[in-house]
């Protein structure tokens, strides 16, 4: 039974992808039919005698589990020398063969799947075979045959050798019945085989025999009279895993070892113990010390326990009675017969428990896998979207964050400095979470004017105000399933922040001038270069916005606090800089590593790009120095020849915004304008801020 054993456990860490509660993925649901197969076939042979009808139902069942062209089930004969074939392609008598006759029946008792011999002249391509055994005996080979090459492998190996299994069970159950038929036993055990089969039928559509332990103790009467069945499994130290009884007043007991009880061992075969009167002989129980007292005292006298081996554990079926010799050796067939069903309950009760269990680790495991290769691509060179690279404890703390955020669908706030990395902690948090698939849609609240800032965001109607020629869906609806960045959220007008405030705590919103309310299927993730708490205390953003966004907040800090940072940064954007230049640049000098080291970047990663990006073009392929880096104090504002105020104007813009490493604030100061003057410029003179933020 050792092959059969293994055949099984393989088959339990198959099923890693069963039963996941939240887990998304169609793997779950595919095992958590397995078990549905395994549980009906259960249900359908537990009403079949006849092996011609437990062979064709068991090969429409296994079609569902193993795909297949044809199935062949060969029992032994009773001289132990032929088989008798039923094959599914013909549902006549079936055939005596010689071992040799057939690819499946050569060394039978060890599983395999084979191509050669396989039934070419019909077509048949691959095939597999296991064993069918009872009781540790081979008594028959279930082989299946595909017309595709590589139909079979381990997994459709282990799956056969469970269907084979509890084809050993049916094939047993229809010989228990036929020696009972046969033995004509001297009491009227009439009822025994319509027992059996309602036996089955009583738990084969439970997960927890627990729950129907007095019907089996009810049905178990009818064949072996008894005033009270226990069950019990107990690993290989003694300690009770699964414990049940028909009185539910009956104390837990921890059985003693088979060995302390004058019994070998509990293998293939039933161990029996028989106490014809408990007043004079001890139980074979360990805990609790006064068990034997008690069952005295409640008056039983007679009792007789089955044991048997089901997955590395010991089980114990206990029958006892108020009647002194109440049991003998005659009624251990019948005893062995019902300690088979339970057996096979209850092992297939554990079997879903373990496949819960390890489904339940795996769509963990699954999860933060999926969340580590997101992070890891998202450290990958993403046009357009900037680097997350880094190795500072400070830039590992924030990813660390943002991997612990990204699976829930909570709003998120990032904080720090223009030009740190907002924008692509919110894609790298984006593409960890369960919306991966849905859209990222991005709005810069402060590169709006106010009034087109709502039209933008919830979207409008025709005719909502003068242009409006036809209808047009906002960012909320355009980011519906995915996830919505609302970058400078602090520039957000006072009438766009109580409209947003409905869109974050009832998840409703509507167009401009429109009437019919939407559903915003969104993830909010919102960042500013602002202190948002003291733009509460001065009435310029309202209290409740930022408690509704700050659920979770992320502080993103400066490049000049992540020195370490600086030169992997560094390369990282010289390799993407190379790919678009025809003479890429051969790499930094020392002084230009120094000199990068000791700036203070004020404009942070997007000026540490935006001056490799200038290097790159003034070295012409050669190494980078200090010098192609003009890193210094911030310069006086150049003076043009030129008489066009409009050229001295956007060179002017330019510089600054440059110098101000694209810090609207900063650069708005310098330049003695509103942040507002200075979009309407930028947007005049087609100065285009890099993608990344």
């Amino acid at each position: 039974m050792a092959r059969a054993s293994s055949g099984l456990d393989s088959w339990r860490r198959k099923m890693s992808f069963a039963v996941a509660t939240d887990t998304d993925s169609g793997v779950g649901r595919e095992a958590a039919g397995r078990i549905d197969v395994f549980h009906e076939l259960l249900s359908t042979l537990a009403g079949v005698l006849d092996v011609r009808d437990i062979f064709q139902r068991l090969s429409v069942v296994a079609a569902r589990v193993i795909p297949h062209d044809e199935a062949d089930l060969a029992l032994l004969t009773e001289d132990g020398a032929h088989f008798r074939l039923y094959a599914s392609t013909w549902p006549g008598e079936p055939e005596v063969v010689c071992p040799g006759e057939h690819c499946a029946l050569r060394d039978p008792s060890v599983p395999r799947v084979f191509v050669d011999g396989v039934g070419r002249d019909r077509g048949f391509q691959c095939g597999l075979r296991v064993p069918v055994q009872v009781n540790g005996t081979l008594v028959g080979v279930l082989a299946l045959l595909s017309r595709r090459r590589d139909a079979y492998g381990q997994e459709e190996l282990t799956l056969a050798q469970r269907l084979a299994d509890y084809v050993a069970i049916a094939v047993s159950h229809q010989r228990l019945a036929e020696a009972a038929r046969r033995a004509a036993l001297e009491r009227d055990r009439a009822a025994n085989l319509e027992s059996s089969v309602e036996l089955l039928q009583a738990i084969a559509g439970v997960l927890d025999i627990r729950t129907v332990f007095p019907r089996v103790s009810e049905i178990a009467s009818k064949v072996l009279p008894h005033d009270l069945l226990t069950m019990s499994f107990n690993d290989r130290d003694g300690e009770v895993v699964i414990q049940a009884a028909s009185d539910p007043d009956f104390p837990r007991v921890t059985l003693m070892k088979l060995a302390d009880c004058g019994v070998q061992k509990a293998s293939d075969a039933f161990a029996i113990i028989v106490i014809d009167d408990l007043r004079q002989q001890a139980l074979p129980v360990a805990e609790p010390a006064d068990f034997h007292s008690r069952v005295v005292t409640a008056g039983y006298r007679s009792f007789l326990s089955v044991h048997t081996s089901a997955r590395d554990q010991v089980m114990a079926l206990q029958f006892w009675s108020k009647r002194p010799t109440a049991f003998s050796a005659d009624d251990v067939p019948i005893a062995r017969r019902l300690a088979d069903h339970v057996a096979l309950a209850v092992s297939h009760e554990q079997l879903a428990k373990a496949a819960r269990q390890v489904a339940e680790a795996h769509a963990r495991a699954e999860r933060l896998e999926l969340r580590v290769r997101s992070l890891a691509e998202e450290l990958d060179l993403k046009a357009g979207h900037g680097r997350a690279v880094g190795q500072s404890a400070e830039w590992k703390d924030v990813l660390k964050k943002a991997t612990q955020v990204a699976p829930t669908d909570t709003t998120v706030l990032l904080i720090g400095e223009s030009g740190t990395g907002k924008e692509v902690v919110a894609r790298l948090i984006h593409r960890a979470s369960g919306r991966s698939g849905g859209p990222f849609i991005a709005l810069n609240c402060a590169a709006l004017p106010e009034q087109l800032l709502e039209s933008e965001l919830f979207g409008y109607e025709r005719g909502a105000f003068t242009g409006a020629q036809q209808s047009k869906p906002g960012q909320i609806e355009l980011a519906s399933g995915g996830v919505l960045l609302l970058d400078e959220v602090s520039e957000m007008s006072p009438s766009a922040q109580a409209k947003f405030l409905r869109v974050l705590q009832e998840r409703e919103f509507q167009r401009l001038g429109g009437t019919r309310l939407q559903t915003a299927n969104i993830r909010v993730i919102a960042a500013t270069n602002r202190d948002l708490r003291k733009a509460v205390e001065r009435g310029d953003f309202r209290e409740d916005l930022y408690y509704r966004l700050q659920v979770f907040d992320i502080r993103i800090p400066p490049l000049r606090d992540r020195k370490a940072d600086i030169l992997l940064l560094g390369e990282a954007f010289l390799q993407d800089i190379g790919k678009s230049f025809g003479r890429p640049p051969a790499g930094l000098t020392r002084d230009a590593k120094d000199a990068l080291l000791g700036h203070d970047w004020p404009g942070n990663v997007r000026e540490l790009r935006n001056a490799l990006e200038r290097a790159a073009i003034l070295c012409e392929g050669g190494l980078i120095s200090a010098q192609h880096l003009s890193l210094h104090a911030e310069k006086p504002l150049p003076s043009s020849t030129t008489t066009d105020l409009n050229v001295v104007e956007r060179e002017t813009i330019e510089q600054v915004m440059r110098e101000s490493g694209w810090n609207k604030s900063k650069a708005a100061q310098r330049l003695g304008v509103s942040r507002t003057q200075l979009y309407g410029r930028l947007r005049k003179y087609e100065i285009e801020e890099p993608a990344y933020s």
